[in-house]
């Protein structure tokens, strides 16, 4: 196991970021940077990083703003100017490792939340990156009309389609300890405040617009690994639309992977063994050793 280091960084406009960094063995082969998902924190990443540290890849992240060690007041509330905010934030790490590995591919990947923010950010920076892998995904303003912008979000929300079931959770994954080491984490559980989901949906119609797509470039590797029963992905409906859109738009590159029974979290199922083994192989065509 590889422990991470805690860096402290200063964000464009003024507020401590915590972020963590796990090294491996040597000169890294390139970066992997982690963009979490909505009420949960970077340190959840740690078997991610085990694995991929031993591949050769320096991993990093932050605790986003209103989440883990980078919370500075209500869990999930950073307020209306807080979501574009965040999404700048994953690119203050991006030209960091850049200025310290100038040589070194980059890798972006995010789940859920993160997905949708990395979404974002690849539209004006894919020059940036070498790839980009999504998680737990979907296209996000496909979401939006069976979500009350005017409320915060509840992720407990998701778990209707599994009622009657064991806790409120369940959607996250079919394995009942991971579902419990979340329950049982303080830093977990809780959605964003009702002008930051406000926010953030709106920042998602750009998503649906091709000549916003049309900035991507197009021999840009995607990888999008999803779960079969996820309900963020409205039963792939959401997923498989953003794959499509990806394609309309000439990026030639995109992988789509759905994992047969699996729910939001694929990378703490019961088959996580699986779902890290096919990133890393993905990793290895588009960042050879």
């Amino acid at each position: 196991m590889t422990s991470p280091t805690r860096i402290p960084v200063t964000a464009r406009d003024g507020a401590s970021i915590i972020t963590y960094r796990w090294t491996p063995d040597g000169p890294p082969r390139g970066i992997f940077q982690i963009t979490h998902g909505m009420g949960e924190h970077m340190l959840r990443y740690q078997h991610l990083a085990d694995t991929l540290t031993a591949a050769g890849f320096l991993v990093q992240g932050q605790d986003h703003r209103g989440h883990g060690a980078t919370m500075s007041g209500a869990p999930g509330h950073i307020g209306a100017t807080g979501w574009a905010a965040l999404v700048d934030d994953i690119d203050l790490l991006v030209q960091r490792a850049h200025d310290e590995f100038p040589d070194r591919p980059l890798v972006l990947f995010g789940h859920s939340m993160g997905s949708f923010a990395v979404q974002q950010y690849v539209l004006d920076h894919s020059a940036d990156i070498t790839a980009l892998a999504l998680s737990g995904t979907a296209a996000l303003d496909l979401l939006e009309p069976a979500i009350d912008l005017d409320a915060p979000i509840d992720l407990s929300g998701f778990n209707t389609p599994f009622a009657p079931a064991r806790t409120d959770y369940d959607w996250l994954s079919r394995d009942d300890a991971q579902v419990d080491a979340y329950l049982a984490d303080e830093l977990c559980g809780f959605g964003l405040d009702a002008e930051a989901s406000k926010a953030m949906f709106h920042a998602a119609r750009a998503l649906a617009d091709p000549a916003r797509l049309a900035n991507i470039r197009r021999d840009l590797p995607v990888y999008i690994a999803v779960g079969e029963m996820d309900p963020v992905n409205g039963q792939l409906a959401l997923s498989n639309a953003l794959v499509r859109r990806l394609e309309s738009a000439g990026l030639t590159d995109v992988t789509s992977v759905v994992w047969p029974g699996a729910r939001h979290e694929i990378l703490n199922e019961t088959n996580r063994g699986e779902v890290e083994a096919d990133l890393r192989a993905w990793l290895d065509r588009v960042v050879p050793r």
